[in-house]
């Protein structure tokens, strides 16, 4: 199966396609006085291979993610699905008080960064993250706090109000539904804008007939985008 047919897969998943999968790793790390749960996901072949933090939304870490880790896994990539969460001490994360534990899940999705770099196998100078909704803009934020970020892609992502407009950015790949209630595109839009003004490489996509989430052929066409993205920033 070539990538963008197991990009395709992965994608797929995040549009609740209901697949089975199965951490090989159970892994852990400290932050905040908290332990963090990671799903390592392997890659196959041996040698160094770049690897992608996943960063679940406010649902938490449930089954899609963990098919959609697995996948991207298939595609080449060591996947490790972190459990930000676990830092304030929740599985799903309350409208209410994401602004207020937001500060706390960004220094864990750093940390996990280092935890990662850390792991056998991976490279350290190709590392990845995707986050969807809320872990999207954790993503943005991780990115701008830690140099060994090498690529971000956001799903239906929001703008932080902790994002720097003058920090660092890695290249972006921000994909978004014109239709979505409950993160505006106008955080593509203005992302895309941000990127454009620092001449940041970015990729943004905002389809028409889309909300909060893919399906058909706007989940496909993602999912290749996904596949050259990262092919081209972190390689395979």
């Amino acid at each position: 199966m070539d990538l963008t047919r197991r990009a395709a897969l992965a994608t797929l998943a995040f549009c609740d396609l209901p697949l089975a999968a199965h951490a090989q790793n159970r892994l852990a790390y400290t932050s905040g006085g908290a332990t963090i749960s990671v799903e390592r996901y392997e890659a196959a072949g041996s040698g160094r291979r770049p690897a992608v933090m996943l960063l679940h939304g406010s649902d938490g870490p449930t089954q899609r993610y963990r098919a959609a880790a697995q996948l991207l896994a298939s595609a080449g990539y060591h996947v490790f699905l972190v459990h930000y969460l676990d830092r304030t001490g929740e599985s799903r994360a309350p409208l209410g008080l994401i602004g207020r534990h937001f500060p706390a899940w960004t220094t864990t999705a750093r940390e996990g960064v280092d935890f990662i770099a850390r792991q056998p196998g991976v490279d350290p100078s190709r590392i990845g993250v995707l986050g969807i909704s809320l872990g999207g803009g954790l993503a943005l934020v991780t990115a701008q706090a830690e140099p060994r970020v090498r690529a971000v892609v956001t799903y239906f992502g929001f703008l932080p109000t902790s994002l720097d407009p003058a920090g660092r950015f890695a290249p972006t790949l921000a994909l978004h539904g014109a239709q979505d209630r409950v993160v505006p595109a106008a955080a593509a839009t203005q992302l895309r804008d941000l990127l454009e003004a620092r001449r940041i490489p970015h990729e943004v996509k905002v389809y028409p007939d889309q909300g909060h989430g893919f399906t058909g052929a706007a989940a496909l066409d993602a999912a290749q985008r996904i596949a050259s993205f990262f092919g081209r920033h972190l390689g395979g």
